[in-house]
C-alpha cells in the first residue's frame, strides 16, 4: 500500500486486516448489497472498481462471497428515492450510496434499519446524513470527500495561475444540494480575492455549452466548475468546451484532467471509494454503523494537463507547476 492511500484511509485497512479469521472466511450463502449511484455506470467504472477492491480488503468478494445490486439514477436525481425502495424491499444487507449526499438521503429515508454507508462530497452534515462526524447515526455512516468545500482554494489557485485575470467565470448546477452553499463560498472568496464573477447555472448539455459560449462572450480570464456529480459524468464535454473558447478551467475531479480539462483539485476520489468498501465490509462482519466515526481525506491532489495549457495558449509558471501531484504533458 502506498504512503497516500495509507495517509487516506488512516487505518481502516489496517483495522480490516485485524477482524477475525471467522469474518474474513467466505460462507457459503452470499451477501447480497445494493450500491445506489447518483451517475452514470459508465462514468463510475473506476470508483465502483476502488469500492470493491475495498470490500475485498474486508474480505468480502463480488461474486464469491458477496452479491452487489446496482441501482443507477443517470444524473435524475429524483429517480433516487423509488431506486432506494427498490433495494430495500429487495431486502440487501447494507447499502452503498454514492456520489452526492442525494442517495444517502434516499437511502436514509427508505430505511432506518438497513445499514447505509454514504460516500459524498457535500458536508454530511448539512446534508442532513448524519448528526455528528465522530458519532453517526444508528444506521449512517461514511467517507465525507468534503469536495463541495474547496471551491475557495480551486479559486485561489486560479487566481494564482492567473494573477490578471480580472474575471472568473463561475459554472454551478443548480439541482447540486450544495448549490446554494456553493455560491455562498465562491462570492465570499472572490471578494477576499479582488476579481469580479460571473456566475452561471447549467444543469443540462446544451445549458454547459451556452454557459461556455456566454463565459466567453463576457471575456472571463478563467472558469471554475463547481463540484457537482453532473459535471463530473460531463467532463469531456466541460474540457473540449473549455478549449474551443480558449478558457482555463479548473474542476474538482482528476479524470477532468485527464480527458483534457487543464487542472483539478480536490481528494483522490478512488482512495474515498476504497475507504468506503472497507468500511461496508467492516460493517457486514459485524461492526455498527454508529461506531463507525465519518472519515475525510487528508491529502489533496492539484492535477495539470500542460498539453490543454499549449493548445489554449497558456504559459503556466514553473513555480506553479512545481505545486502540481501530477503534470500530464
Amino acid at each position: 500500500m502506498s504512503m497516500k492511500r495509507r495517509a487516506f484511509i488512516a487505518g481502516l485497512g489496517a483495522a480490516a486486516a485485524n477482524l477475525p479469521l471467522a469474518a474474513r472466511a467466505q460462507p457459503s450463502v452470499k451477501t447480497v448489497i445494493g450500491y445506489l449511484g447518483s451517475g452514470l455506470p459508465s462514468d463510475q467504472v473506476n470508483l465502483v472498481a476502488a469500492t470493491r477492491e475495498g470490500l475485498k480488503q474486508a474480505g468480502y468478494v463480488e461474486g464469491q462471497n458477496l452479491a452487489i445490486e446496482y441501482r443507477w439514477a443517470e444524473g435524475n436525481y429524483d429517480r433516487l428515492p423509488a431506486l432506494a425502495t427498490e433495494l430495500v424491499r429487495r431486502p440487501v444487507a447494507l447499502i452503498i450510496a454514492a456520489g452526492g449526499s442525494d442517495p444517502g438521503r434516499a437511502a436514509k429515508q427508505a430505511t432506518s434499519t438497513i445499514p447505509i454507508v454514504f460516500v459524498s462530497a457535500a458536508d454530511p452534515i448539512k446534508a442532513g446524513l448524519v448528526a455528528s462526524l465522530n458519532r453517526p447515526e444508528a444506521n449512517v455512516t461514511g467517507i465525507s470527500m468534503i469536495g463541495s468545500a474547496l471551491e475557495a482554494k480551486r479559486l485561489e489557485l486560479l487566481h494564482e495561475m492567473l494573477p490578471h485575470a480580472a474575471t472568473i467565470g463561475v459554472l454551478i448546477n443548480p439541482k447540486y444540494p450544495a448549490a446554494k452553499a456553493q455560491a455562498q463560498e465562491v462570492t465570499e472568496a472572490i471578494a477576499r480575492l479582488g476579481v469580479k464573477m460571473v456566475v452561471l447555472d447549467a444543469s443540462t448539455e446544451p445549458e454547459i455549452e451556452t454557459a461556455f459560449a456566454a463565459f466567453a462572450q463576457q471575456q472571463v480570464g478563467a472558469v471554475l466548475i463547481c463540484n457537482d456529480p453532473f459535471f463530473g459524468s460531463t467532463r469531456e464535454l466541460l474540457a473540449a468546451q473549455a478549449i474551443r473558447h480558449k478558457l482555463p478551467a479548473i474542476s474538482f475531479r482528476r479524470e477532468f484532467v485527464q480527458t483534457g480539462g487543464l487542472v483539478s483539485y480536490g481528494p483522490n476520489l478512488e482512495e474515498g471509494y476504497r475507504a468506503t468498501g472497507v468500511y461496508a465490509g467492516r460493517i457486514l462482519a459485524g461492526a455498527k454503523p454508529a461506531d463507525l466515526p465519518v472519515t475525510q481525506p487528508t491529502k489533496f491532489e492539484m492535477v495539470v494537463n500542460l498539453k490543454t495549457a499549449k493548445a489554449i495558449g497558456l504559459v503556466i509558471s514553473e513555480s506553479f507547476l512545481l505545486r502540481a501531484d501530477e503534470v500530464i504533458e
